[in-house]
């Protein structure tokens, strides 16, 4: 199975180098009050996907930081309604 997912692996970074290499035609990248960039399209679409990705993990994080504060919340008020039951009375053992 380890040399299958290698297989994969290489077979994908290939495919993805040759797409860069089809792709090295300059691209212009216009901003606001005609800035402009030029770099080869593969670099445009590397920045699009790598800021893609770092909003994607950002959110990812913002929710799990959000549910880990409701969790450990959650736990102080189960382990106050805990402290807070009185305690079971000792039962008697008298035969009636």
């Amino acid at each position: 199975m380890r040399i299958f997912t290698w297989f994969v692996r290489i077979v994908l970074f290939l495919l993805l180098l040759g797409f860069a290499v089809k792709n090295d035609h300059v691209a212009d990248l216009n901003f606001f009050f005609g800035r402009q960039w030029h770099l080869p399209l593969v670099f445009i679409i590397l920045i699009a996907f790598g800021v893609g990705a770092l909003l994607g993990v950002t959110a990812t994080i913002t929710s799990l930081l959000r549910q880990r504060r409701e969790i450990s919340r959650l736990r102080r008020q189960l382990e106050r309604a805990g402290k807070a039951l009185p305690e079971e009375p000792a039962r008697m053992s008298e035969p009636l």
